[in-house]
């Protein structure tokens, strides 16, 4: 009869999605059942084996051993996508840093969505370098040292070639692209940053360029 009790005690407790308290089990054992012993014992069966009973407030459950936990957790690398539009971004800053938004507008020729600035930002692979000594002192961005090591780069110095990203087409051959790199040598280094230079929270917007694997290293391809 005990044993009975134990096995029905036992399989109430595991086909419960949430811990069981001694009075809903007793309600489901015969009457004058010892639950409290009954649990004790289960316990006792359960001590030093890979699943072990355990109360949990004043609930019952079974859990996964403690000293098996950091075996059983299981860790997946989920890959993230980055637009061709943010991938040219970030070849433009790294190529032309410190660099302002207007001025990589102008070397991709088309508008740029804050979404991708917060993109590259919140990656890390970016970061606020100061302002521009021009007016509005617009804020300038560089790349980071996360930019190197997700990259596989000593320094910046180990990026590919301009005219390998032009042949890949990764940046625009038009004339904008010398108009700027002119200009921006004529306005010298930007001014530090500081607190009041710190660029306002961008908002993420939807690109509608076709998307690229993150992990991608620049050039990206055709």
């Amino acid at each position: 009869m005990i044993e009975h009790e134990l096995r029905l005690i036992e399989a109430l407790i595991f086909a419960s999605a949430e811990p069981l308290d001694e009075a809903a089990l007793a309600a489901r054992l015969p009457e004058g059942a010892d639950v409290t012993a009954l649990l004790e014992r289960l316990r006792q069966l359960y001590a030093g084996r890979g699943v072990t009973l355990v109360r949990r407030e004043r609930g019952w459950a079974f859990r996964t051993a403690p000293d098996l936990a950091a075996q059983l957790r299981v860790e997946t690398e989920v890959g993230r996508k980055l637009s061709r539009a943010a991938l040219e971004t970030l070849a433009i800053i790294a190529y032309h840093q410190p660099v302002t938004r207007a001025e990589i507008e102008e070397v991709r020729g088309v508008a740029l969505s804050k979404g991708t600035l917060d993109v590259l930002f919140e990656a890390g692979w970016i970061r606020p370098r100061g302002r521009r000594r021009t007016p509005g002192r617009p804020v300038t961005w560089a790349t980071t040292d996360a930019f190197l090591d997700h990259f596989g780069l000593e320094s910046l110095d180990d990026l590919p070639g301009l005219e390998e990203l032009k042949a890949s087409g990764l940046l625009d051959t038009r004339p904008a692209m010398a108009a700027y790199s002119n200009r921006a040598q004529e306005e010298g280094p930007p001014v530090d940053m500081d607190e009041e230079a710190m660029p306002e929270p961008l908002d993420p917007l939807a690109e509608e360029a076709p998307m690229l694997p993150l992990k991608h290293k620049i050039p990206a391809e055709d």
